[in-house]
């Protein structure tokens, strides 16, 4: 199968909110890389190059556009290029090795040897579903989660895309873990990985949810979304149970945490490169 690939280049604060907004708008797969030789640091105001894979009868202007909107920037200009699966895994096993999360967490494609073996390793490869752990906004809540899970607690992934969230927190010992999000291509994804990596997941379009509260509830989406999904959210977390929300910029944070005010204690945990991840407890 062939794929349309579409690509921009953008400061890289710009260009990590544009990857997120494309696939809000519709993209199958976006790949952030260093426009410059070095690739081993990424400079405050560096340009970045945003490749977004699309079907081949995607309308890429409107798509830019709609993202674009999202994002909350001007549309900016791309390429376009035809590019087949094979040259996409190709691509893929080039770009992609070993993320260290913490210490003791990897994240590792299957076709690399994890640098730790008595670390705590998921199997992950790059693929049409967002979530490789690369991105900032996934990391912030990774470690959050190595930092705070006890084990045992019941977890929700409310936009679990490749369910990187729901299958970290399964390695790290919680109990009963629901995955959901509305693209049913993400639902595939998650329940493949979960398999892969020998954690039980229920993986269920949002409406199909299992009923009650949970003690942890994760949701590393956008602002816009995430604060209109306050009060589900805070409806399906139990009192004193943990909320963590990402994917948000950090000049957005203050805002998305006035939206959750009012059922939590809530703040901002942590800020790193422009992102920041807001997490409290259930009042």
């Amino acid at each position: 199968m062939a794929w349309l690939s579409i690509t921009l280049e953008l400061p890289s604060v710009q260009a990590e909110t544009l990857s997120e907004a494309l696939l809000e708008a519709g993209a199958e797969s976006v790949s952030l890389e260093p426009t410059s030789q070095d690739t081993t640091t990424i400079e405050p105001g560096a340009r970045l190059r945003v490749i977004a894979l699309a079907t081949t009868t995607t309308d890429p202007a409107a798509l830019v556009s709609v993202a674009a909107a999202i994002a909350a920037i001007a549309p900016p200009g791309f390429t376009l290029a035809t590019v087949e699966d094979q040259d996409w895994v190709r691509r893929s096993q080039s770009q992609f090795g070993p993320i260290c999360v913490t210490e003791h967490l990897w994240i590792v494609p299957n076709w690399h040897t994890p640098p730790d073996p008595a670390a705590i390793v998921v199997r992950l490869d790059p693929g049409l579903a967002f979530g490789t752990g690369s991105h900032v906004s996934t990391r912030l809540v990774l470690r959050y989660l190595a930092k705070h899970i006890r084990g045992g607690e019941r977890v929700l992934d409310y936009g679990c895309g490749s369910g990187i969230l729901a299958i970290v927190a399964g390695k790290l010992g919680v109990g009963e873990i629901a995955a959901t999000d509305i693209d049913p291509q993400a639902l595939e994804t998650t329940a493949a990985n979960a398999a892969n990596n020998g954690v039980a997941l229920k993986v269920t379009a949002p409406e199909s949810l299992p009923p009650g509260v949970f003690d942890l509830v994760l949701a590393n989406i956008l602002a816009g979304p995430l604060i209109t999904l306050a009060p589900l959210l805070a409806g399906r977390t139990r009192c004193g149970g943990r909320i963590v929300l990402s994917g948000i910029l950090e000049t957005q944070a203050a805002e998305v945490a006035l939206a959750y005010a009012k059922d939590f204690d809530i703040a901002v945990d942590t800020v790193e490169e422009g992102w920041a991840l807001v997490a409290g407890w259930r009042k």
